[in-house]
């Protein structure tokens, strides 16, 4: 049944069904309602919000933490697995990591951070550049 109908008559019509008398939009003039098992209802908005829950992404923080004078073959292995994380849409957080008198030298550090940035250019943008903090020189890269 459509049309403008009072609440009181609409109240009895719900009633007369078995139904309830649910208030869609209060603030339209007049109030919008609809005769429907309100039950039902606020399952199927239950469903709806959990199923936009399960298609929305997380961006996780993955963290990647190197030394200032890593060879090569293990900054490969690092450069391939920030590669996957920014090709699955995670942020990277690269830690450069300074340990005793490393610290007199953070140059070799930010070569190291310059050299991945410029590695990873293509797929991502700097987010945070490379910043000290204690004994680590951090960076944080996101998907483009």
């Amino acid at each position: 049944m459509r049309g403008v109908v009072p609440i009181r008559e609409a109240q009895s019509i719900a009633d007369s069904v078995g139904l309830d008398l649910v208030e869609v939009s209060p603030n339209a003039d007049p109030p919008v309602v609809k005769v429907l098992d309100f039950g039902k209802f606020k399952y199927e908005q239950q469903k709806k919000k959990n199923e936009q829950r399960k298609r929305q992404k997380t961006v996780d923080v993955k963290e990647i933490k190197l030394r200032p004078n890593i060879d090569d073959n293990d900054y490969n292995v690092k450069m391939r697995n920030a590669r996957r994380f920014i090709d699955e849409g995670d942020k990277v957080k690269v830690t450069m990591r300074f340990r005793g008198r490393e610290l007199a030298h953070q140059e070799l550090g930010m070569n190291v951070l310059i050299r991945v940035r410029d590695e990873l250019q293509e797929a991502c943008k700097v987010e945070q550049m490379p910043r000290m903090e204690g004994r680590q020189m951090i960076m944080v890269l996101t998907p483009k």
